[in-house]
């Protein structure tokens, strides 16, 4: 395997090789707060469940394991490290390329029954580019799956993403998942990066605004990438309220929010965009851009935020993308 650039982004640099993995497990930095990442009662809405495929293949990964497997990789539902949130860091030491083929093969279904075919097409090509492919990434498995109270988490460079089996109440994805490419680094428009086109999008917003609004809409700085909390009706969210905005343009905010879906499983948009709704839906959400960071002093807005109630998108797309999407219901 060829060894990957190395590309300015500390958040990049923090955690990913094998000599720094028990030291960044005993220094976890547990956000807990993301979203009530503990089972509660089943609602009435369209979501995973324990038969749906990722979470069938879910289970037969784990019947394959052996026991020191187990010890390595299994831990009780509500263990700390489910509770994290990074754009970059190993959630177990074991890669998939340490697994058997057979197990290989089913987390690859499981990779794919958790994203849509062009998400999983383009996952593969920023797994390849970031880490030299699929191989490289980590997973754990928490709880017993099959039973009400389980989830798989897959981890590695500039991706988080989950199969619960809606496990997790009130929560789309079974918590806060991470997406990102280097691809173009610190370069205009991010030439070959797999995610840029939802930077287009979202400035498609930002072209449609008039003066007043782009003033509202437009921040210096952004808040830590990270800061991903979902605040509840009782919050403050940054930027130009979308239910001021006028058809057309509320039309435009709701492409971009499919845009940042698209790429994953139907049952799980399905469910986000429900929690969405019962947050206010698109009249509460607020959407900024801000002036940091901006690529080649373009003035396409390379950062950007939505936020309402029960929505926080994060995309920092300079030098390249880090993106975090939380989608819950306040505890």
């Amino acid at each position: 395997m060829s060894e990957q650039p190395k590309l300015d982004c500390p958040d990049c640099e923090d955690g990913v090789s094998r000599r720094d993995f028990v030291r960044k497990m005993t220094g976890l930095a547990v956000a807990g707060s993301l979203v009530p990442l503990a089972a509660g009662s089943r609602r009435a809405l369209a979501a995973p469940t324990p038969k749906s495929t990722a979470e069938t293949a879910v289970k037969r990964f784990y019947d394959s394991l052996s026991d020191t497997q187990r010890k390595e990789i299994c831990f009780p539902f509500d263990h700390k490290l489910r509770h994290n949130i990074s754009a970059n860091w190993p959630i177990t030491k074991a890669k998939i390329d340490d697994y058997s083929k057979d197990q290989q093969v089913i987390l690859d279904e499981i990779f794919r029954s958790v994203t849509s075919p062009d998400g999983y097409d383009r996952f593969q090509k920023q797994m390849d580019d970031d880490s030299g492919g699929f191989s490289e990434y980590h997973v754990a498995v928490f709880g017993t799956p099959g039973s009400g109270q389980f989830e798989w988490e897959m981890t590695g460079r500039h991706l988080t993403i989950r199969a619960d089996g809606d496990s997790v109440a009130n929560a789309a994805f079974g918590g806060p998942i991470v997406y990102g490419h280097g691809a173009g680094d610190g370069k205009k428009g991010l030439p070959g990066n797999v995610f840029y086109y939802q930077t287009l999008k979202a400035n498609e917003v930002f072209n449609a605004l008039d003066g007043k609004q782009r003033k509202a809409a437009l921040l210096t700085e952004a808040p830590k990438e990270t800061d991903v909390l979902v605040q509840g009706s009782a919050g403050a969210f940054p930027g130009l309220s979308v239910g001021d905005l006028s058809s057309d343009q509320k039309a435009l905010v709701e492409s971009v929010l499919k845009v940042i879906l698209a790429p994953y499983r139907e049952e799980d948009v399905e469910e986000a965009l429900t929690l969405q709704k019962e947050g206010g839906g698109l009249d509460a959400l607020h959407m900024a851009f801000y002036q940091a960071e901006d690529l080649g002093d373009d003035q396409v807005w390379d950062i950007w935020r939505i936020e309402s109630p029960t929505v926080v998108c994060h995309f920092r797309g300079a030098p390249h993308v880090h993106a975090y999407l939380n989608i819950a219901k306040k505890a």
